[in-house]
């Protein structure tokens, strides 16, 4: 019964009026926009550089001199510890090195007579000897005696505990009164006094997520805003990008570490802080849907809903793969001349893999392939031959033009070759092209098109998949009749 009603139903669908064809296509020009990458995440605000203070001196605390939040300079004296027992050391090691002192020159003394004694023959060899060990045991005492002074002179001086680095008193653990002990001398570690931290830097430990950690390295500006102020954002720059991974609720991120300038002191450790990394902007540049991009893959596909032949399709990507000559429109017909000719200033090359490049000023394109070629076969470059290779390097290092960031990377890493369908006489043609940053909605385009172009955003393949799959069925139903939904294959501009 359930069967009945729905071959009924279908069959009404398909006596119902004829529906307005779905577009296959819309027409999009390639327009100048400006494309920002970037990537949030939230953390907390903590020092650049913390530092536990502990007395080497173990006793009784005398004096706190600082309190948190004072601003201390380094060698400034913080806290007094008990120098009694430490001064008593010092003087019965003083003690000690008089009497050291008294035993050599008594045998200094003896020495010269047994040496004089001995000159005569009036003592034997072995007690010539004796007295010559006896000055050299007292000269030995006399040292260690002096290093044992030193010592305790040491310990005395670390009753006074003073600031090891200039910076900020963030945690006092201890009062006046309370008996402390050595790291020194006790296996737990000793006591520790004070945290100190320099806040003219500090930095942010955020978690990014590992689908967005690849765009992110070392040197990359940040903007970081916090509650306190949040109008006021503050600058920084990526520090580091931790090699372990953390999982938060079954998500990977791994810790990422900003480090900002605070000179005026006005982050404090503990902060929310929301962190901006600013992985690329480019700045009035061609740009493309990213629904008009294509791969190798889904080309084919592509091709059949514009009723296009996949295999002449195939024949035009092939034939534009080839080298292309100097002077060659990207994505268009090339006009060809001799490659070995120079280039007029400011003149594109087409490099081996297919990238056109802009020549740097004073550089020709047969200075490029000469000392190409002098690479390759391992002779050494002339003078100006590698003046001409630093221009190359760095023109390719600056990403050829536009906003270039700290970290020196430049923002081809984040493109890839894909194909689009261009309209060009009125008829969709398939044109492989370089992208560039992308911001996941619209990707830069590096070459293969112009502003005079006009992509195609097709439907997804799984769309046009279903469309299909249903229609089929509607016809096995009603044994062929027409109607359902059905694409237009026909070329032309936007429907």
């Amino acid at each position: 019964m359930q069967s009945r009603y729905l071959i009924a139903s279908l069959l009404l669908l398909a006596a119902c009026d004829k529906p307005e064809p779905l577009p296959v296509y819309q027409a999009v020009p390639v327009t100048n926009r400006d494309i920002v990458v970037s990537v949030q995440a939230a953390g907390v605000i903590q020092p650049d550089t913390t530092v536990e203070v502990k007395s080497k001196a173990s006793g009784e605390i005398l004096d706190m001199l600082v309190e948190t939040g004072q601003q201390v300079r380094r060698g400034d004296l913080m806290v007094r510890i008990d120098p009694r027992v430490p001064r008593n050391n010092m003087a019965q090691a003083q003690a000690q090195l008089d009497v050291a002192k008294a035993r050599l020159q008594n045998a200094e003394s003896q020495k010269r007579r047994a040496d004089e004694l001995f000159k005569s023959q009036s003592i034997t060899e072995t007690e010539h000897e004796g007295a010559q060990l006896d000055y050299a045991n007292a000269k030995a005492a006399v040292i260690q005696a002096e290093v044992q002074v030193e010592t305790a002179r040491i310990e005395l001086e670390d009753t006074d505990v003073r600031a090891p680095i200039t910076g900020t008193v963030i945690e006092k653990s201890v009062e006046r009164g309370q008996v402390i002990s050595s790291p020194t001398r006790d296996v737990g570690g000793g006591t520790v006094l004070l945290r100190m931290a320099d806040l003219d830097l500090v930095q942010v430990r955020t978690l990014v997520d590992e689908t967005d950690i690849g765009k992110i390295q070392k040197g990359l500006d940040a903007s970081i805003t916090v509650d306190a102020y949040p109008n006021q954002p503050f600058q920084g720059e990526v520090l580091k990008i931790e090699p372990l991974a953390e999982t938060q609720q079954n998500v990977t991120m791994f810790p990422v570490l900003v480090r900002i300038q605070n000179r005026q002191g006005l982050l404090r450790p503990g902060m929310n802080a929301e962190v901006e990394i600013h992985v690329g902007n480019r700045q009035d540049v061609l740009a493309v849907p990213n629904a008009a991009l294509r791969t190798r893959q889904d080309v084919a596909s592509a091709a059949q809903v514009l009723g296009l032949d996949p295999a002449d399709v195939q024949k035009d990507l092939a034939s534009q793969s080839r080298p292309a000559s100097l002077g060659a429109r990207n994505g268009g017909d090339s006009t060809r001349q001799d490659s070995t000719a120079a280039a007029p200033k400011g003149n594109t090359m087409t490099m081996p893999n297919g990238t056109t490049v802009t020549l740097p000023e004073g550089v020709t394109e047969a200075d490029v392939r000469k000392a190409f070629e002098k690479m390759r076969s391992g002779q050494e470059l002339s003078a100006t031959e590698r003046a001409v290779m630093q221009k190359m390097r760095s023109a390719f290092g600056s990403g050829g033009g536009g906003r270039r960031s700290s970290a020196g990377a430049n923002n081809y890493q984040f493109g890839g070759n894909y194909i689009v369908f261009v309209l060009r006489d009125g008829k969709p043609t398939p044109v492989s092209v370089r992208t560039g940053l992308t911001d996941l909605d619209y990707s830069e385009v590096i070459s293969g098109l112009t502003a005079s172009d006009s992509v195609l955003v097709l439907p997804s393949a799984s769309l046009v998949q279903s469309q299909q799959e249903f229609q089929e069925r509607i016809q096995r139903v009603t044994g062929g009749a027409s109607g359902g939904l059905r694409s237009n294959n026909t070329s032309g501009g936007n429907r």
